[in-house]
């Protein structure tokens, strides 16, 4: 797929309210909020109502979930505003597409563990299921928050026609090498820009932000 003139960002794994509006005021496109009991950055229902109340316009907020039952999602949806769903686990493409049913006004990103094992025929069923994927580094044992970088060539052997968004251990130290490696319609950073999980380091934030902006405006300048 083509690079798209702008990058989305999107920043995971919020927990506090002054780091999602931080994130915001920044420019951040999208944040997400872990609904999985086992993860470090696991946030309340009702934290996540809170903070996603005081957001300001247009920024999305993404709940996160890992094999959930599809009537929570849907009452996690409902009583927090999420704008999107993001699903970390192995959910197949039939539920997918019910939730999509169940919760119209909510778009499917299906996150996708890459290795050495990942190929187009684990991507193929989605086609017709989700928004998008969010592709993540594979590790056996966790779903994902792994905080380390996968091999950025095994994107291609995926043949992905869905916009992706990649993740897995992006910071400040790889963001622009990845952007020059990869053209995906997103990024996402979670554990890069913490001090520790679930607690955001603001100026990590705004320089990733930045970054990312500059090296959007020197690919423009570049093609004129």
């Amino acid at each position: 797929m083509s690079a798209p003139d702008r990058i989305r960002i999107k920043i995971c794994g919020m927990t506090r309210l002054a780091d999602a509006l931080c994130a915001a005021t920044a420019g951040v496109d999208a944040l997400g909020f872990i609904f999985y009991e086992k993860s470090p950055r696991a946030v309340s229902l009702s934290a996540a109502k809170d903070i996603i109340r005081q957001l300001p316009p247009l920024v999305a907020a993404v709940g996160v979930f890992v094999d959930e039952k599809l009537e929570q999602v849907v009452r996690t949806v409902r009583a927090c505003g999420l704008t999107h769903v993001q699903l970390h686990g192995a959910e197949p493409p039939d539920y997918c597409r019910q939730l999509a049913d169940s919760a119209a006004s909510c778009r499917i990103i299906k996150a996708v563990r890459v290795g050495t094992h990942s190929t187009s025929a684990d991507i193929t069923p989605y086609r017709t299921a989700v928004h998008g994927y969010l592709l993540d580094t594979y590790e056996h044992s966790r779903a994902g928050g792994t905080g380390q970088r996968f091999d950025w060539s095994l994107i291609d052997q995926l043949q992905l026609d869905r916009p992706f968004f990649l993740a897995g251990g992006l910071d400040l130290k790889n963001i622009r090498v990845a952007l020059k490696q990869v053209t995906p319609y997103g990024v996402d950073a979670n554990s890069g820009l913490e001090d520790a999980p679930g607690l955001k380091n603001h100026h990590r934030i705004h320089s990733f932000i930045t970054t990312v902006r500059g090296f959007e405006c020197e690919r423009l300048a570049s093609q004129q």
